[in-house]
């Protein structure tokens, strides 16, 4: 499973450990990925989504999860992100 938020796209960064002699040697920054269940009000159900715990508060800043896809840019989510994106568009537009 890729090292990807689902709602942000925040991934893998690299750089370096540096000792107190200035060796550097390359490192990894991974993110802070969660296995969370969102409720969607909209479509009246749950999501279980791997998300990194920065986007978790960000979605609760906005409002829940609806509020959070609707102001997101398209190409930031993921594949299953996008398809539920646009089942809440339908739902709240009905």
């Amino acid at each position: 499973m890729a090292m990807r938020c689902e709602l942000t796209g925040k991934g893998v960064m690299t750089g370096n450990n540096v000792s107190h002699a200035l060796n550097r040697t390359r490192r990894r920054f991974k993110p802070n990925l969660c296995n969370v269940t969102l409720i969607s009000d909209a479509l009246a159900r749950s999501v279980k989504l791997r998300i990194a715990a920065s986007a978790l508060r960000t979605v609760e800043a906005r409002g829940g999860l609806d509020a959070f896809l609707l102001k997101a840019n398209d190409g930031d989510l993921s594949d299953r992100a996008l398809a539920l994106k646009q089942q809440v568009s339908k739902a709240l537009a009905s």
